[in-house]
């Protein structure tokens, strides 16, 4: 085949499946639904040096999968490789003198981008994380949803199977984790470790909430960081065959933690700031907030982001046997203050914070933090605002759904209100 299209003239475009589909597809490109596919035309030359060639020889017509352009300076040369997705052998290189005028330059991207440029993304997920995988799909036509079947053997070990695995062949993966608790880790981490390995085009794991280092101080020799131990074990998740994970997550608890990933990750670190600040601008006294920050990591984490505003830092000082919080910097006297930091616990030191601040004069005070742990269900600590007086409760207690668990216990008291991550995810997926 290779010869007989060296002595013809060759005729090619670009062919969409997602937006044309192919007149009689075959079994064997049915996984190639979101390809840029080749559609070839060979015709014979009209020579009268050898008529029973001309004579002898149809026209045809194959559709292929573009494996590589070359699109030379002068553009009078192109060299691209393809394979049949019908019939059999390969056409290993075709040449044509003149550039082909239905073939547009964005055809040099890669061929499994979706038109205009959008992938499309296979999302897995586990049980914790099906409702945001939901909104998360929800957000984009370009994400499809997959479960894995999640079962344990009789002596507690893992019994997990992952659908339709030659299906995802060639396919943009991606996997929503949730690591809220050790024993789920495991698990889940058996999964992370298999998907790179089904023949995939590009894996990218979505932890929403890193979850360990949040508490620990690395004081004494013997102390054992865990934060770094858990980022040297997703650094060495398998490659996919379009090269190393990446890692999506949000608010990072040390800054100093993003530099515990090895090569062979590539850590993608977003924020949950920009969903606060479109809440912000929907409040009636959205003129009148300021920003509080219980202490000088918030403030070193967040303050760029919302530089704009107001600005309060807090800090914990030692009385005696105590630590209290005092206001370091700033005026809260008529103020709606709204406290920003990256996680919640027990929720002891944003308490503090709300009342010295309601002491200095805050009109209303509100908080937010991108993970709402709250463990021992602390977060029935705070208590709604309801009479105007800043001392007694929030106005509003804005958290993101990074902490699947906890949103299902607040999801209906006030004062809290959730942000939800899907639109961000979706975007990251496209990076």
């Amino acid at each position: 085949m290779a010869a007989a299209a060296s002595n013809s003239q060759l005729h090619y475009s670009v062919h969409d499946p997602t937006r044309f589909p192919l007149p009689s597809p075959s079994s064997k490109c049915s996984h190639l639904s979101s390809s840029l596919l080749l559609e070839l035309q060979v015709k014979p030359y009209r020579t009268n040096s050898i008529p029973s060639l001309t004579s002898n020889c149809r026209s045809s017509r194959v559709y292929c999968e573009i494996k590589s352009f070359e699109s030379h300076q002068n553009y009078h040369q192109q060299n691209l490789t393809v394979g049949f997705l019908s019939g059999s052998g390969q056409l290993h290189s075709i040449q044509s003198s003149s550039p082909p005028s239905s073939v547009p330059m964005a055809a040099t991207a890669s061929s499994d981008s979706g038109s205009k440029g959008v992938k499309r993304i296979c999302l897995f997920y586990c049980d914790e994380t099906k409702a945001l995988a939901e909104r998360i799909a929800a957000r984009s036509d370009a994400i499809e949803l997959r479960s894995i079947n999640w079962k344990t053997f009789d002596d507690g070990f893992p019994n997990l199977f992952i659908p339709n695995a030659q299906g995802i062949r060639g396919q943009h993966v991606a996997f929503l984790a949730s690591f809220s608790s050790p024993k789920v880790i495991f698990e889940q981490l058996s999964i992370i470790y298999a998907l790179p390995k089904l023949f995939i085009s590009s894996f990218t794991l979505v932890l929403p909430f890193f979850p360990t280092g949040t508490s620990e101080r690395m004081e004494d020799e013997g102390d054992v960081a865990t934060a770094f131990t858990l980022a040297r074990i997703l650094s060495n998740i398998p490659t996919s065959r379009g090269g190393p994970t990446s890692l999506v997550t949000f608010d990072i608890h040390a800054l100093q933690e993003r530099f515990y990933f090895g090569d062979n990750i590539l850590p993608c670190f977003e924020s949950g700031i920009p969903l606060l600040m479109n809440r912000l601008q929907q409040l009636p006294d959205s003129h009148n907030i300021a920003i509080a920050f219980p202490d000088d990591g918030a403030w070193k984490r967040f303050h760029k982001q919302l530089q704009h505003f107001p600005t309060i830092v807090c800090a914990k000082v030692r009385e005696g046997e105590q630590r209290i919080v005092r206001i370091k910097e700033g005026d809260p006297q008529g103020r709606h203050v709204v406290i920003v930091d990256d996680l919640v616990q027990s929720g002891g030191t944003l308490i503090e914070c709300q009342k010295v601040l309601a002491k200095h004069g805050a009109s209303r005070v509100s908080a937010y933090v991108t993970h709402g742990i709250f463990p021992n269900q602390s977060w029935e600590r705070f208590q709604f605002d309801s009479a105007g007086n800043p001392a007694t409760g929030l106005s509003y207690f804005w958290i993101t759904d990074s902490c699947p668990s906890t949103v299902n216990a607040v999801m209906k008291r006030q004062p809290f209100e959730v942000l939800s991550l899907a639109s961000s995810i979706a975007a990251a997926l496209q990076i």
